[in-house]
């Protein structure tokens, strides 16, 4: 069976409830708390391209960081897969990956085309 994983900040209501549907739809679940294990660049180049989207569509653009970091939508995707990298905050929260597809869990409900394939 195919694990599920969820890269998680369990400060945030909507990674919570993305959790929480997982676990009510009864599917394994790894949960990897990203702040505390942030992802390499491998990592996230994989996630994006499960999710089927740029580097800059899986950013929290609205993070002080992103400014702060002199980052636009305009930044080189390297640029911005580097920012992530050394500011994990930055990834969209949270990302649920299963087999070769991904989805980021806002609104939660989200993820339940991954459970109902």
């Amino acid at each position: 069976m195919s694990q599920y994983t969820i890269y998680h900040n369990p400060r945030c209501s909507k990674s919570r409830q993305t959790l929480q549907l997982l676990q009510d739809a009864n599917v394994d679940v790894e949960i990897v708390e990203y702040l505390k294990e942030p992802l390499n660049k491998e990592q996230l180049l994989d996630v994006a391209k499960r999710l089927n989207v740029t580097p800059l569509d899986m950013m929290r653009t609205k993070e002080s960081e992103f400014k702060e970091l002199g980052l636009s939508k305009d930044s080189q995707a390297d640029v911005l897969v580097d920012a992530m990298v050394s500011t994990p905050k930055l990834m969209e929260r949270p990302i649920v990956v299963f087999g070769d597809k991904a989805c980021i869990g806002r609104p939660p409900e989200n993820v339940l085309s991954l459970i109902e394939q």
